[in-house]
C-alpha cells in the first residue's frame, strides 16, 4: 500500500510538472516578435492611438476615482476573488515603462505580460485579438510619450490559492483567446462594418454584456460565433443590459436613442449608472459622431435572441391614476409615493435628461434584478457630457429594510406598463451582502 501510495503522488507530480511545463510551452507560442520599429516620438501617430485608447477604455478600468490616469488599482469583482487592474503608464519601475512594442502587443493581444505570466481575462484581450497591428503601434506611441508615468505598483488580486495560479491561463488561452481576426458582417454596408468592428473589437462590449461559461470565457466573440452574443450579462453586481433587439433588450430604443446615450449617458428615458456610467464619461463620449451613428446602427439591427420575447404584450398604465388618486394598494405604492415619486412622479415618466423614468426604462424591467437592487440601495450618479450642464445623482435607499426594497422594486416592476417577474427578499438581501463584501480601489498610495 505504501508503494502505491508513492507511485500515485510520483504521478501526479509528473502529471504536475507535464501541466506546467506545457503551459509554458503554449505562453511560449502564443508570443510574437513584433520585430516593427514604432517612433514614440511621432506625434500624428501617438494622437491617432489617444483615440484609439478611448475606443478601447483603458483610461475607466485602469483608473481609480480622484486618482492619476492609468496608475490602476480599480477593484473587479468576480466569481473567485478581487482582480485589481494594472499600472499602464510608462513608468519603468511599477508600470510598461519597459516594454517594447512586441512586449506591449503581447500583452494588449495575447494577454502575456512582459515576464511571460499569463493575464487574467478581466483583460479584454480576445476582443483586441482583432485590432489591426497599425493601432497597436499607435496605442503604443500614445502610451510611451503622452501618458504620465505614475510610480504606482500594482495590486494582487485576492484570489485564493490555488485559483490564483497563473500558469493554468495558458490552457485557458489555448481554449478560449485563440488567434482570430475580424470578420465582416455578410452584406454589410462601409457603416455596419465599422460598427461591428468597434463593437467586437476596441469597444469590447461583449466582455460585460455577453454571459460567461463555467470557466469565465465569453460564450461568443461576435454575432457569428454563438446566439449568446451580447445578451446581457451579470458583472460587479451590475446586470449588463442585452444588446439584443428584444423586449427587454434594445427593442424599445431606437438608433438615436443609442446614438445620444452613448454621447452624453442619458436619453429622455434612461440614464448611465454603475460600470456603464465610467465607460461613457471616459470612453464613449469623445467618440466621433461617425463612429457613434456605426455602432448604434450596428446594435439596432442585431436580431432578438432565440427564445427571447420579442416585443411585450399590451398592457393598460392603471399606476398613474390610481397615486393620482391617493390610492396606495401596496406597501410597494406607499413607499414609492414617500421615497420616489417627488423625482420619478406618478407617471413614472421622471423629468426628462434629469431624473429617469421608470415606466418603459428597459433598465427596469430587465428579466434579472440587479441593477435595480444595486443602484436603490447604493444610489448612482450620471456621467458628466458635453451637452448637459449638470450631472445629477440619485441617493441610496439602504436604510430601508430588506422588504421595504423589495416591495418597491415589485412595485416599479410591474407598474405603469412595465412587466418584469417579481423579485423575493432573498435577491435584495443578496446584493446587499455583495455591496458589504466589495474591496475598495487602491489608488495614489491608499484605498479609495
Amino acid at each position: 500500500m505504501k508503494r502505491i501510495g508513492i507511485k500515485v503522488v510520483a504521478g501526479l507530480l509528473a502529471a504536475a510538472g507535464l501541466a506546467i511545463g506545457g503551459a509554458q510551452l503554449l505562453t511560449a507560442n502564443r508570443k510574437v516578435d513584433a520585430a516593427a520599429s514604432v517612433d514614440v516620438n511621432d506625434r500624428r501617430l501617438a494622437e491617432a492611438g489617444a483615440y484609439i485608447a478611448r475606443t478601447g477604455d483603458c483610461v475607466a478600468c485602469h483608473s481609480v476615482p480622484n486618482g492619476k490616469p492609468f496608475a490602476g488599482g480599480l477593484a473587479m469583482q468576480t466569481p473567485v476573488g478581487t482582480i485589481y487592474s494594472s499600472n499602464i503608464t510608462p513608468d519603468k519601475q511599477t508600470g510598461i515603462g519597459g516594454y517594447s512594442y512586441a512586449d506591449f502587443k503581447n500583452a494588449v493581444q495575447h494577454g502575456i505580460r512582459k515576464d511571460g505570466t499569463p493575464l487574467y481575462p478581466a483583460m479584454p484581450y480576445p476582443s483586441y485579438a482583432i485590432m489591426p497591428d497599425a493601432d497597436i503601434q499607435a496605442l503604443y506611441a500614445y502610451f510611451m510619450s503622452q501618458v504620465e508615468p505614475v510610480n504606482q505598483p500594482s495590486a494582487d488580486s485576492t484570489i485564493p490559492w490555488p485559483l490564483n495560479m497563473r500558469w493554468p491561463m495558458a490552457w485557458w488561452q489555448l481554449l478560449f483567446a485563440g488567434k482570430r481576426d475580424f470578420a465582416a458582417p455578410a452584406g454589410a454596408d462601409e457603416k455596419l462594418v465599422r460598427g461591428a468592428y468597434l463593437v467586437e473589437g476596441p469597444g469590447h462590449c461583449g466582455a460585460c454584456h455577453t454571459p460567461r461559461g463555467l470557466a469565465y470565457q465569453e460564450q461568443a466573440l461576435s454575432l457569428a460565433d454563438g446566439e449568446a452574443f451580447l445578451t446581457g450579462a451579470v458583472i460587479d453586481g451590475w446586470r449588463a443590459k442585452s444588446l439584443r433587439g428584444e423586449a427587454q433588450g434594445l427593442q424599445s430604443w431606437s438608433a438615436q436613442d443609442i446614438e445620444m446615450f452613448l454621447k452624453t449617458g442619458r436619453t429622455d428615458k434612461v440614464a448611465a449608472f454603475g460600470a456603464m456610467a465610467d465607460v461613457v464619461e471616459h470612453s464613449t463620449r469623445h467618440f466621433t459622431d461617425g463612429d457613434i451613428a456605426s455602432i448604434a446602427a450596428y446594435l439596432k439591427q442585431l436580431p432578438a435572441a432565440s427564445g427571447k420575447l420579442a416585443v411585450f404584450p399590451a398592457k393598460a398604465d392603471s399606476t398613474t391614476a390610481s397615486l393620482r388618486d391617493g390610492r396606495y394598494d401596496t406597501r410597494g405604492a406607499v413607499i414609492y409615493a414617500e421615497q420616489c415619486a417627488v423625482c420619478h412622479r406618478a407617471d413614472g415618466q421622471g423629468m426628462p435628461r434629469i431624473f429617469p423614468a421608470l415606466a418603459g426604462n428597459s433598465a427596469v424591467f430587465a428579466q434579472n434584478p440587479q441593477s435595480i437592487i444595486q443602484i436603490t440601495l447604493e444610489g448612482g450618479r450620471m456621467p458628466s457630457n458635453d451637452m448637459d450642464a449638470m450631472a445629477f445623482a440619485m441617493p441610496g435607499f439602504k436604510h430601508l429594510s430588506d422588504q421595504d426594497i423589495t416591495d418597491v422594486i415589485n412595485f416599479i416592476r410591474t407598474g405603469w406598463t412595465n412587466q418584469a417577474p417579481a423579485i423575493g427578499e432573498r435577491d435584495v438581501a443578496h446584493i446587499r451582502e455583495f455591496l458589504a463584501s466589495k474591496k475598495p480601489n487602491i489608488g495614489g498610495g491608499k484605498h479609495e
